[in-house]
C-alpha cells in the first residue's frame, strides 16, 4: 500500500522549468506542440485533468492566432493566474523568437544558408513524422462517433479539394456541434481518460471560489494587453515601413484562423507584390526556417518583418522590425485568453457549448490532416502542381521530383518514433545528424 502523501500543487517557480522545456522542444507545428504539452502537464505530472485540458484546447481552436501558444497561456492562467499565463505564453514563444532572429540575421547578411539548410534538413523530415504522430494522437482523442469522423473528413475535403476558407469550416462545424451536442458527446479533443486525480481539479474542488477570484485580474490584464497592442499601431501610423509593419501584422493577428498556413498565401502576396518587402524566394526560405525552429510556425512573420525593415535600417532596423512584428502578433493572443478564458470556465459544463467546441475540434482534425499532407508533399517532392477536376483543385506532386534523401530521412524518423520509441528529442537529434551527413559529407 502506497502511504506517500499526494504531491503538492506546484508553485509558479516550480512550474517555470516545465513551461521553458515545452517552449524549447515545441517543434512540429500545433499538433505536435499540443501533444507535447499534454504529455508534460496531463500525462506525466497530472497538474491538469484531461477534461479541463481539452476544454481549454477547444476554446483556443476558435481563436485567431497560434492555438498552442494560447493554450499554454490558458493553462498557465488556470494554474497561477495572470503571472502564470504570462510565464507560460512567453516561455512558449521566446526560444523560437531568439532562434528565428539568429537565423534571419544570417540569411539577410549572407544571402544564403547552405550550412543552416544542411543542419536543419533532417530536422524538417523528422518534424513531418512528428506531425503525423501528433495527428494520430489528436484524432484518437477528438473523434468519437461517426458524425465526428464525418466532420473531420468533410473539413479535410473542403480545404484540400475545394479551398474553402478556414473560418467558414469553423463556423459550420461549430453550428453543427451546437445543434447536435449529443452527437459529439465525449468529443472535443476526446473524452477525459480515467487516471489519478489532477492536482488543479482537487484544488478547485477544495476552493470553488478560486476561478471567480482570478477573473477580475484576468480581465484587467486583458484590457492592458489590448491597449499595449494598439499603442504602437497608433503611434507609428503613417511612419513609413514601421507603420506599415504595425498595421499589416495587426490585421494578420485577427484573421489567422487555422495557423500560419491558413494566411500564408495572403501574407506572401501582400508582402511580396504590394509592399515589396521581400521576394517569393525569400518568403519560401523564411517558411523553411520557421518550420525548423521551436515555437509556432507563425514566427515566419518575424522573418518578413525583419526583411521589411532591413533594407533601409540594416541589422538594427531589421531587428526592430522583427520585434515590432512579434509584439503586434502575440500581444493580442494574451488579450484573447485573459478576456475570454474566465467566461469559458463558467461554461465548463454547458452541453451546447461543449458540442460547438467539439464540432470545431473534429473539423480541426481535418485541418491538421490537410496541413500535414501539404507539408509532406513539399518536403518529399520539389514540384507540386495544381490539377483541376471539375470544381476541385488538387495538389499533385510530380513523381520525378521526389527527393530520395528526404523520403529516406522521413522513414528513418518514423522508425525512430514508432518502432524504436526513441521519443521526440532523440528522434530529432538522430534525424538532424543524418540529414547533415546526407547533405554535406555524402552530398
Amino acid at each position: 500500500m502506497d502511504t506517500r502523501p499526494p504531491p503538492a500543487f506546484p508553485t509558479l517557480k516550480e512550474a517555470a522549468p516545465v513551461w521553458w522545456r515545452i517552449g524549447l522542444l515545441s517543434f512540429g507545428g500545433p499538433a505536435a506542440q499540443i501533444a507535447l504539452m499534454h504529455r508534460e502537464v496531463v500525462e506525466q505530472r497530472h497538474w491538469i485533468s484531461d477534461a479541463r485540458f481539452l476544454h481549454a484546447l477547444n476554446f483556443c481552436m476558435l481563436l485567431p492566432g497560434p492555438e498552442a501558444q494560447q493554450l499554454a497561456t490558458y493553462l498557465g492562467w488556470l494554474m497561477h493566474g495572470v503571472k502564470g499565463g504570462l510565464l507560460a505564453g512567453i516561455a512558449f514563444i521566446l526560444p523560437g523568437v531568439a532562434v528565428m532572429m539568429a537565423l534571419t540575421i544570417l540569411y539577410a547578411t549572407l544571402g544564403d544558408v547552405p550550412l543552416v539548410g544542411a543542419l536543419f534538413f533532417g530536422l524538417k523530415c523528422a518534424v513531418l513524422v512528428l506531425v503525423v504522430e501528433a495527428l494520430v494522437r489528436v484524432a484518437r482523442r477528438a473523434l468519437k462517433g461517426g458524425i465526428a469522423w464525418g466532420m473531420a473528413l468533410a473539413a479535410f475535403v473542403a480545404l484540400f479539394a475545394f479551398d474553402v476558407p478556414f473560418p467558414v469550416v469553423v463556423l459550420v462545424a461549430g453550428l453543427v456541434g451546437y445543434a447536435l451536442p449529443h452527437a459529439f458527446a465525449g468529443g472535443g479533443h476526446g473524452a477525459a481518460k480515467a487516471g489519478p486525480p489532477a492536482l488543479l481539479d482537487a484544488l478547485i474542488a477544495a476552493d470553488p471560489g478560486r476561478i471567480p477570484a482570478m477573473t477580475a485580474a484576468a480581465r484587467r490584464a486583458g484590457l492592458v494587453a489590448v491597449a499595449l497592442w494598439f499603442w504602437p499601431v497608433a503611434m507609428l501610423m503613417g511612419a513609413g515601413t514601421f507603420g506599415d509593419i504595425a498595421w499589416f501584422f495587426s490585421k494578420m493577428a485577427v484573421v489567422t484562423f487555422g495557423g500560419a498556413y491558413a494566411v500564408l498565401a495572403y501574407v506572401a502576396q501582400e508582402a511580396v507584390e504590394f509592399y515589396g518587402w521581400l521576394s517569393a524566394a525569400d518568403m519560401l526560405a523564411g517558411l523553411g526556417l520557421a518550420e525548423t525552429t521551436p515555437g509556432p510556425l507563425i514566427l515566419v512573420l518575424q522573418f518578413v518583418g525583419f526583411l521589411a525593415a532591413f533594407r533601409d535600417g540594416g541589422i538594427l532596423g531589421g531587428m526592430a522590425g522583427a520585434m515590432l512584428t512579434v509584439w503586434v502578433t502575440f500581444t493580442p493572443c494574451f488579450a484573447f485568453i485573459f478576456l475570454g478564458a474566465p467566461f469559458v470556465e463558467t461554461l465548463h459544463a454547458n452541453p451546447r457549448l461543449k458540442g460547438a467546441l467539439a464540432g470545431v475540434t473534429a473539423a480541426v482534425v481535418g485541418v491538421i490532416a490537410n496541413l500535414a499532407l501539404w507539408f509532406a508533399l513539399r518536403v518529399i517532392f520539389t514540384r507540386v502542381e495544381k490539377l483541376a477536376i471539375g470544381p476541385m483543385v488538387l495538389d499533385v506532386p510530380d513523381p520525378l521530383s521526389m527527393v530520395p534523401d528526404a523520403a529516406a530521412l522521413s522513414a528513418l524518423a518514423a522508425v525512430c518514433l514508432f518502432v524504436l520509441k526513441l521519443g521526440v528529442v532523440r528522434t530529432l537529434a538522430v534525424t538532424a545528424a543524418a540529414g547533415f551527413a546526407a547533405r554535406t559529407l555524402l552530398g
